[in-house]
């Protein structure tokens, strides 16, 4: 990997994109520090953090830090993020937006135009409940329709103006910019959270006491980030072999290829979903100022991952398991829908193919289904193996971080991607090269 960049700063087109990417993002951290007008950005963090749980985690990861600071890029890349999850899903249900996706470059412009438009009307969506939120707890220093409105301007157009500079990254810079944006907002929260955990474990503790602090917080990372490459990269191969076939007076075919399935279908699609449908009782509660008391204090509580592993809190077990349950459900459902083993047994029929011991068509699809099946339950188990694993140690010792093995799937992720379009940049440039000479 710093071969590739250190070879890819020796090309002129490639280093202009990295420096215009690397500005880029320092206008993004600058964005995150500038506070919305007409809030009280000091309470309002102190309501996040007591009230979201995993979901105020989530957006602090997501966003940089810039949703809890409520800055002018406080909505970030969720809104885009949503949308592309949402237009993706439709594009299975919709036949329009399905023919759009098959009908090439043009048709591919057009469903990221109307990504676009969704964007926006998701961040206005979110800003009206910020700010119906916000007012109802008193956190507004503006009062009336016009003090709202700017609130709400303000949030919008700093996630379309964050939408827009991705674009740009992906355009003029190394590409996969949405991606790049949302990396540099996770890997900007690190600092902090080592911080608070040196703060919390290390600091004012005897010489041992921190040597044995430290090599157990060393130990979780480590582990959790082989765990991170063992999910990332775990891939079952499916041989295909290809028949022979004469073609004038040559024999054609009788090649060997296979068929990759990943062992993390979905990637962190399934956390993002059930973290997201868990928040959501807890979003309603603060929105509309709802007293809660007995039972359904419980309820709520065990919504929140701050009181799982907590051993005063053993009710919330409840809500860990509905966590878990949701994960293992929407890792089946993604990959249902982005994969589909009868397409794919057609398509192998198609090119005069066959997996080895298995018959062309129907068997060949249900061989896929049951293999599918199979790997989906694996890489579910090892997403919620990394994704619970800060959440023991939050509830067990308080360790609370806003990165965790969900957080190191996309930087792993991310890095590889966008080592892959370095790479393929420099290749595509030494072909030219070579055709020009």
């Amino acid at each position: 990997m710093f071969k590739t960049l250190r070879d890819a700063f020796k090309v002129k087109e490639i280093r202009m994109g990295l420096l215009f990417t690397f500005f880029v993002l320092i206008v993004i951290r600058f964005g995150s520090l500038i506070p919305v007008p007409g809030l009280n950005t000091v309470a309002i963090k102190e309501y996040l953090e007591s009230a979201l749980g995993d979901a105020n985690s989530f957006l602090s990861s997501f966003t940089g830090g810039s949703f809890t600071q409520m800055s002018i890029f406080a909505l970030n890349v969720t809104p885009y993020i949503t949308s592309s999850i949402i237009i993706q899903l439709l594009t299975i249900a919709i036949p329009a937006l399905e023919e759009m996706q098959k009908d090439g470059e043009d048709g591919r412009k057009k469903i990221t135009a109307i990504t676009r438009y969704v964007t926006i009307f998701l961040a206005v969506i979110e800003s009206l409940g910020l700010v119906i939120g916000f007012d109802r707890g008193h956190y507004m220093t503006v009062t009336g329709p016009l003090g709202y409105l700017l609130v709400i301007i303000t949030l919008t157009t700093g996630s379309a103006f964050v939408m827009w500079l991705g674009e740009r990254v992906t355009e003029k810079g190394v590409g996969n910019g949405i991606s790049i944006i949302l990396l540099i907002n996770i890997v900007s929260r690190m600092p902090s959270d080592f911080s608070d955990l040196y703060t919390k474990f290390m600091k004012g503790q005897d010489i041992v006491d921190q040597v044995i602090a430290g090599a157990i917080i060393l130990a979780v990372i480590l582990v959790t980030t082989i765990l991170v490459v063992l999910l990332q990269g775990g891939v079952r191969k499916i041989p295909v072999q290809h028949a022979q076939k004469v073609q004038g007076r040559r024999m054609m075919g009788g090649q060997q290829s296979h068929i990759p399935l990943k062992v993390n279908t979905s990637s962190v699609i399934p956390v993002i979903f059930a973290s997201s449908i868990l928040s959501v009782p807890m979003v309603v509660v603060n929105l509309f100022n709802i007293n809660t008391s007995g039972v359904w204090a419980k309820i709520l509580r065990g919504m929140n991952s701050n009181y799982w592993f907590n051993p005063a809190y053993p009710w919330a077990s409840v809500g860990l398991i509905i966590y878990i349950l949701l994960v293992v459900f929407f890792a089946y459902f993604y990959t249902s829908i982005t994969f589909n083993p009868l397409e794919v047994a057609d398509n192998i029929k198609k090119q005069g193919g066959f997996i080895p011991g298995i018959r062309p068509g129907k068997p060949t699809s249900d061989y896929l289904t049951k293999i599918l099946n199979y790997i989906i339950f694996i890489g579910a188990v090892g997403l919620i193996i990394v994704a619970v694993i800060p959440f023991f140690f939050n509830g067990v010792i308080g360790a609370n971080v806003s990165f965790g093995g969900t957080s190191m799937i996309i930087i792993f992720g991310v890095i590889l991607e966008t080592v892959k379009q370095i790479e393929s940049q420099m290749l595509v440039r030494n072909y030219k090269g070579f055709l020009n000479n």
